[in-house]
Formats: structure tokens, C-alpha cells, sequence
């Protein structure tokens, strides 16, 4: 065998400390305290003295190359050029000098960046964007975020939550979001129009079986042809199908729509994590603007905000009060769609990674 004469290369994911600030690359897990200046602000005193601001500020889940050089430039001018960005899309700038958190400030706001996000408030909402890339999106998460926090403007840029609020919006049912605050997610009402002509010749019919979570597809013939069929008694309209096969089109612009969730938690913070609460559904698929769903993310965070103590997280609230009179401080209504019947949520939900002894 001919001597190996290449060296194999990692092609992964870059080391964290390449692109830490030099002050926190040497301070890493030698923090004595922080503190929030304002809100959008961060300050880091190390156990050697050291100290380091961050400022954080809101962008667009699709930035242009523009937007990346002006805030690369604001990152040259301000810190020192090092900035990351959050995985909810917001941006932060890290500089050990107090004198250029307020000009940076200023700079990011005139740009149309909001600062904020820290503490009790809400943060930038984290969003899919299938509509750009994917195969199953019912609807433009972005677009939908996009109005969200428009809405919520002033508890971006201001601390007057109980706790942090985390919200979510995703493109389809199956596929990307996870537990949040509030959560924003498709909903599909009838099953999926099966188109018998193409499905034979563009879809993998075992593999499309097998991806229905509930078994509710089953081969069949129709015109003499192999295709698929729908046992819709057992269909849950979750769109999974969909992604495996083309030929079974679950969106629609009118029978697609939008439900809120709410209570999800990852965290093990004062509270075991959780998994989310139906609390409405059937809200219309209304670009531009989605004013219904915005409207209901806004009852339920004003109520929170009337009603939470300090430290308590949304889901926290609403098991301190109860669920009906959760309904009644939101004035939304319920219905035996909200009913939650899963057998096995008494072992599931009962997880936690809290060390005991």
C-alpha cells in the first residue's frame, strides 16, 4: 500500500475560543458578577478586575450583506471588531471600554436595531424560515414574527416582564421549533389532497407510510395505478406526509391556520421543564400582518405582565392561578379542542435534570 501522504483536515465547527473577546477569552469561567447597566446592556466583572459590557440589539432573521457590514463596521468602531449573534437573532457587541456603550447604542438605533432583550423582558422571537428553503411550510414564519414584534416593541426595549419571555414561531407542525413561552405554530384542518396521478412516479411509497406518525396511510390502487390512501379517522393532519411526498399537499391558504401555544420551559430553573398548552387555535392565515394572532399574544402577555410575581416564568404563572382563571384574564375562549388527554404525560412531564440526593 502506497504511503499516505495528506493529512486529513476537520472540516467541523470552529473551536468557541476563536471568536471570544480577548477579555472574556481570558476571564472564560472566572466571572465574579454581572449586572444590567439598562436594559440591552450587560456588565461582566471578573474575579482579576477585569470588565466587559455587552449590548445587545435586535436584526433580521434574513440579513443582507449590508446589514452585516454596517454592523461589522459599528463592531471595527465599538468593539474592538468582535460581535456574535444569538440564536434567537439578536446581535451583541463586547468592549471592556464604558465609554462606547452609549455612542454604539445610539449608532444601532439610528440604524433601525433595537436594544434590549435582557431581563425581564421579551425576547426576539425565534423563527423558522422554511418559506425561503423547505418542502412542508404552511406559512411565512418571518413574516408572522415580523408582526409579532412589531407589536411588542416596547417590552423588546424595556424590563417590565416578571421574567424573561421567550416566544417562537415555526413554518410547519413537525419539523423546527421546540418548548417556549408562547409559541406561535401551523395548524392544518382537513387532510391532505392526494393527487393519484404523479404520486407513483414522484414518491417512495414505503417511506411515505412510514413517516405518518399515527399510521393513517395505507397502499392502495386507484385507476389501476399504485398509489396511497388516507384513513382520515385516524389522520391528525400533522403534515408529515407531505414532506416524504409531494403528490400529498396538505397547505392551503384558507384551511391552513395558526394556533398559540403557551407554558413551554427548558430550563430546570425554581421549575421542572415543560411542554406547551393549547390556549387558541383556528386563527385566520392573514398576511400581511396576522392581526388576530398578534392580538392574542397580546392579551396573554398583558395579563402576565398585570398578574406574574417577580421570577416567575409564563407557565409558572399560569400554574399558580389555574388554567380558567388563565381564560379569564386573557378573555379567551375554551373549548374541547384544549382538552389535553395524553395518557402518558404523567410519566413524560415528570422529568427533570435537578441533581437530588
Amino acid at each position: 500500500m502506497a504511503e499516505r501522504t495528506w493529512k486529513t483536515i476537520e472540516n467541523g465547527p470552529h473551536a468557541l475560543d476563536e471568536f471570544l473577546h480577548p477579555i472574556s477569552k481570558k476571564n472564560y469561567g472566572q466571572w465574579k458578577y454581572h449586572e444590567r447597566p439598562r436594559p440591552g446592556v450587560l456588565k461582566h466583572v471578573a474575579w482579576s478586575g477585569d470588565v466587559l459590557y455587552t449590548v445587545r440589539a435586535a436584526t433580521h432573521r434574513q440579513v443582507t450583506v449590508d446589514i452585516v457590514r454596517r454592523l461589522c463596521d459599528l463592531a471595527d468602531k465599538y468593539s474592538d471588531g468582535f460581535l456574535r449573534w444569538t440564536i434567537r437573532n439578536n446581535v451583541e457587541f463586547m468592549t471592556p471600554n464604558a465609554a462606547n456603550v452609549d455612542p454604539l447604542i445610539q449608532e444601532l438605533e439610528a440604524a433601525g436595531h433595537p436594544v434590549g432583550g435582557t431581563g425581564p423582558s421579551v425576547s426576539a422571537i425565534a423563527h423558522t424560515q422554511g418559506w425561503l428553503h423547505c418542502d412542508i411550510p404552511a406559512i411565512d414564519a418571518s413574516g408572522v414574527a415580523k408582526s409579532i414584534m412589531d407589536a411588542l416593541f416596547h417590552d423588546f426595549a424595556h424590563e417590565e416582564m416578571p421574567n424573561r419571555v421567550r416566544l417562537s414561531t415555526s413554518c410547519c407542525e413537525i419539523n423546527c421549533g421546540g418548548q417556549a413561552d408562547i409559541a406561535v405554530v401551523v395548524q392544518h384542518t382537513r387532510p391532505p389532497r392526494i393527487n393519484h396521478e404523479i404520486l407513483a412516479n414522484v414518491c417512495e411509497m414505503p417511506s411515505t407510510v412510514a413517516r405518518c406518525p399515527v399510521a393513517a396511510i395505507r397502499p392502495t390502487t386507484v385507476n389501476g395505478k399504485p398509489s396511497l390512501m388516507v384513513v382520515e379517522e385516524k389522520c391528525i393532519y400533522c403534515g408529515a406526509c407531505f414532506g416524504a411526498c409531494p403528490a400529498m399537499e396538505i397547505n392551503h391558504p384558507e384551511h391552513s391556520k395558526l394556533a398559540v401555544w403557551v407554558g413551554g420551559k427548558n430550563s430546570n430553573a425554581r421549575s421542572k421543564p415543560a411542554n406547551m398548552k393549547l390556549v387558541a387555535h383556528g386563527l385566520p392565515n392573514n398576511p400581511p400582518r396576522w392581526p388576530e394572532v398578534t392580538e392574542v399574544l397580546k392579551r396573554i402577555l398583558g395579563a402576565y405582565k398585570a398578574g406574574g410575581r417577580d421570577w416567575e416564568r409564563l407557565g409558572e404563572w399560569i400554574e399558580r392561578i389555574g388554567w380558567r382563571r388563565f381564560f379569564e384574564e386573557t378573555g379567551l375562549a375554551f373549548d374541547k379542542s384544549m382538552i389535553d388527554n395524553y395518557r402518558h404525560a404523567r410519566v413524560s412531564l415528570n422529568q427533570s435534570a435537578h441533581i437530588r440526593f
